[in-house]
């Protein structure tokens, strides 16, 4: 399996992949929930005439199990959290310098602010080194999203990628501003920057990582994730949430692995280094430092990941914590 361009799948049963190419939508299809995640897309499915027959199961199939013996713990209960920091600094210093710093300011959202209608959605979850990519180029381009994860046994943002681009494989990217829906990591990060970079190239790294950039971070964190939690809330969130949180950040991934455990959908601002959007997390909580997340629907805020991890779990699950 190429280390380049790889879907992430986790269902040995879903087609193997077509040539990847841009999906055009069309006006008459449309596609809405009640809460504040869903948008109107503008869907349209591949026709299953069109699929081939089913491939081997991936290597995320395999390792999906095998991690998540290793990782073993519910994921609501304590955690040793000098651990959790260690494997997540790890996993930060394998990436290198990827999805740390802005180094385009984007074309998107020329007047930042937290409530403007975000054009990007990105469906993926955290565990996929895939998905990683794409996330490591919005926050080089300094893109706001909104996050629908998608982890094995989800029950809801895997139906819409299914049913909009006929397959579940991630990560998949609507761009509501032009039209566009696409799969493959390597086409969504060129399209990013030829559609927001304002003539850059995509860094090195982002279109060839290595099987050790690009996997470690998914071992390291034992499949952290990557499934979604058994006692997480059927429903969507009543309000938006949002976090501020650059790819690369230790801390802000451990929050981020807890929203796609949860299915949570939620707005992602991101600001590294040198990032447009600082003021806004500035004038939020007083800091530069991430993540700061925000649950508009209670008024929760919070800078502390431990604080926020305890909240989510106890705020969006079905269980008695």
């Amino acid at each position: 399996m190429s280390a380049n361009h790889s879907p992430c799948t986790t269902n040995s049963t879903i087609p193997p992949l077509f040539c990847s190419r841009f999906l055009h939508t069309p006006h008459n299809v449309q596609c809405s929930n009640r809460n504040w995640a869903s948008k109107r897309f503008k869907l349209v499915a591949k026709s299953k005439s069109d699929a081939q027959p089913s491939t081997p199961t991936s290597f995320l199939s395999f390792l999906c199990p095998l991690l998540k013996l290793f990782s073993g713990r519910d994921p609501s209960q304590p955690r040793n959290f000098t651990l959790e920091l260690a494997t997540s600094s790890l996993a930060s210093l394998s990436r290198f310098a990827w999805g740390t710093k802005s180094i385009a300011e984007s074309s998107l959202n020329k007047e930042i602010t937290s409530d403007l209608p975000f054009r990007l959605q990105l469906f993926e979850f955290e565990a996929c080194p895939f998905c990683r990519r794409v996330r490591e180029a919005m926050t080089e381009l300094d893109l706001s999203v909104e996050v629908y994860p998608c982890p094995k046994g989800s029950v809801r943002h895997r139906e819409v990628v299914r049913r909009t681009g006929g397959k579940e494989q991630f990560p998949f990217l609507i761009d509501l501003y032009s039209g566009i829906s696409m799969y493959e990591s390597g086409d969504i990060v060129k399209y990013l920057f030829e559609q927001y970079g304002e003539g850059r190239s995509p860094s090195s790294g982002l279109l060839e990582s290595t099987v050790f950039t690009g996997w470690m971070p998914t071992i390291l964190r034992a499949g952290r994730g990557m499934t979604r939690w058994e006692h997480s809330r059927l429903d969507s969130p009543p309000g938006k949430l949002e976090l501020f949180s650059y790819e690369n950040n230790p801390n802000a991934r451990i929050v981020r692995k807890a929203l796609c455990e949860l299915e949570l959908p939620y707005i992602l601002q991101n600001v590294g280094e040198g990032s447009r959007r600082l003021k806004l997390l500035l004038d939020a909580s007083g800091s530069k430092e991430v993540p700061y997340f925000i649950d508009h629907s209670t008024g929760f805020q919070s800078g502390d990941y431990k604080t926020i991890l305890s909240y989510l779990f106890e705020t969006y699950s079905t269980a008695i914590l």
